[in-house]
Parts: structure tokens; C-alpha cells; sequence
């Protein structure tokens, strides 16, 4: 018996594919435009060729930018991951309030804005009137995170982890959730301990859903700047100047199009590069 194939579901796709194609190819095409020439204004073009690229890829200050960038990075990264899995693991199994409870409160710190969280953390961390400055202050510690350098980096962690934790949250449960009983029933025949249930039974099993996590949190981790910006923006000095911060400086706050344009296509390609090495790593550990 031949099986006929129905191609009718692409008519009502292509308008949708055409439109996202068109508002990606346009932007990008305009970029790599600027990132070969440069302009004076008056719509007026000179060709550089590949000179924005190997300025920026020898610069220092795109070196300092990026490893501040994969500083942060990884450590929300290290600090969210198991911080989710943890929380998920506490998480009520059974339906019921308690269940409700802890699902409502997962999420709403992913259903406030960026700008508005950068804003509310700015206002909780002053010094002298934030919540959190005058806790560390009366128990001693000397927190200002708008001069010290190590107090800015605490703040913008603690913001991201508070922010962002709840997303590995969510994913990490629906992975459990969605483990067999009769997984656990044997495990308790066999009288597993608490150990070999979550590193035989519960971690393989949230495998994928725990490289959706560590993709998503990577990438945009990568991409983040309304936050960072509103809370420090960039300072004190430049010790949180991450690369997204470092590319709008130079495109807005100086105006060189050029380079600016090269360092958002180099940053592109890291991003995708890393998200791919990560994804490829990951896969291949599963199918082994």
C-alpha cells in the first residue's frame, strides 16, 4: 500500500517562514554592511574589508569584555543548575495546594520584565536605604555595590540566580514528573537509598530536559544587558561591563558602526559556536 504525503500544511507555513526570514536577513545583511565599511555620515561608504574584525579580535578591551562575559556565564551557570534540580527535587510529587503553591511561586519571577528587575534589585541593594545593603551593612559586612567591584559582581549573580533559577526549576520537575512510578517501586524493592534513585533513576531521566536548561541559560545568559545595565550599568568603572554592554557603548555611546558591527558578528558566532559544542557534547554523552 503507497502512502501519499500532504504538502498542503507548507502554504499556510511559508507566509510565516518567509516573514521571519525576511525580518532576520535584513538586519544581518545591513550589519555584515557595516562591519566591512565605514561611514562618516551622509550615507557616505569606504571599504575596510576585514580591518573592524582583526581590530577587534586583537583588541584588549573585547579580551576583558569576553572573559567577564564567560565568568558570569558559568558561574550562574554552576550555581543555577544545581540549585534547580535541588529545589524540583523538594517540590511536592502529588497534586494539591501545596503543589499549586510552589508552582505560582517558581514563576513569578519569570513573568516580571528585565528592566523592572534590574530596577527593583537597584533599589533593594543601595547601600544605605536597600533592604539587602543595610542587612549586609548592620551585620558588619562594608557593602556598597555601586563602588566596590566585588560587590557589584555579588549583586548581579544573586539578581540573575533569583531571576533565572526558577526557569531550571520548572524544566528540572517536568522531567520528573514525568519518570514512571514503576521506576520508584522497584528501586524500593531493591532498597535503593536516596543517592542511587536520583543517580540512576531521576538524573538519567532529566537528562534532556536539564541540556534544554543549560542551553537556555547559556544563551541567554550571553544575551543579557537591560538587567546588568539598569543595576550597575557596566560599573564600578568596567568590572561588569559584560560583552553586550561593551557592544551598545560602542555602537551608541561612541558611534563606530564598523566595529561595532564586527563585534556583534563576532559575538553571534560565539554564541552559536558554544550553544553548539554544548549541544553536541551533551547528545553524545546521552547516546552513549
Amino acid at each position: 500500500m503507497n502512502k501519499t504525503t500532504n504538502q498542503k500544511a507548507w502554504i499556510f507555513l511559508a507566509p510565516v517562514l518567509i516573514l521571519v526570514a525576511f525580518n532576520a536577513f535584513i538586519p544581518l545583511m545591513t550589519v555584515i554592511n557595516y562591519s566591512v565599511q565605514e561611514t562618516f555620515g551622509n550615507n557616505e561608504f569606504f571599504w575596510e574589508g576585514l580591518t573592524w574584525f582583526e581590530n577587534i579580535l586583537h583588541s584588549e578591551r573585547f579580551h576583558n569584555s569576553l572573559i567577564r562575559q564567560l565568568t558570569f556565564t558559568f558561574t550562574i551557570l554552576l550555581i543555577e543548575i544545581p540549585l534547580g534540580v535541588a529545589i524540583a527535587l523538594a517540590m511536592p510529587t502529588k497534586k494539591g495546594i501545596w503543589l499549586s503553591v510552589c508552582l505560582v511561586t517558581m514563576s513569578l519571577p519569570l513573568l516580571i520584565p528585565w528592566n523592572v528587575v534590574g530596577s527593583m534589585w537597584n533599589i533593594f541593594s543601595l547601600p544605605e536605604i536597600g533592604l539587602l545593603g543595610n542587612v549586609l551593612n548592620s551585620l558588619g559586612f562594608d557593602y556598597n555595590y555601586t563602588r566596590q567591584t566585588g560587590d557589584a559582581w555579588f549583586t548581579l549573580i544573586l539578581m540573575d540566580v533569583w531571576h533565572w533559577t526558577s526557569l531550571v526549576v520548572l524544566l528540572s520537575y517536568a522531567g520528573l514528573v514525568a519518570i514512571p512510578d514503576a521506576y520508584y517501586q522497584a528501586a524500593k524493592i531493591d532498597g535503593a537509598s536516596a543517592w542511587s534513585v536520583f543517580r540512576y533513576i531521576q538524573l538519567p531521566k532529566m537528562k534532556r530536559v536539564l541540556t534544554i536548561a543549560i542551553l537556555l541559560r547559556f544563551m541567554d545568559s550571553f544575551n543579557i544587558y537591560t538587567e546588568p545595565f539598569v543595576l550597575t550599568g557596566g560599573g564600578p568603572g568596567n568590572s561588569t561591563t559584560l560583552l553586550s554592554i561593551d557592544l551598545v557603548k560602542l555602537a551608541l555611546g561612541q558611534f563606530d558602526l564598523g566595529p561595532a558591527a564586527a563585534m556583534s558578528l563576532i559575538y553571534f558566532l560565539i554564541i552559536l559556536l558554544a550553544s553548539w559544542i554544548f549541544y553536541t557534547l551533551m547528545m553524545r554523552n546521552e547516546e552513549e
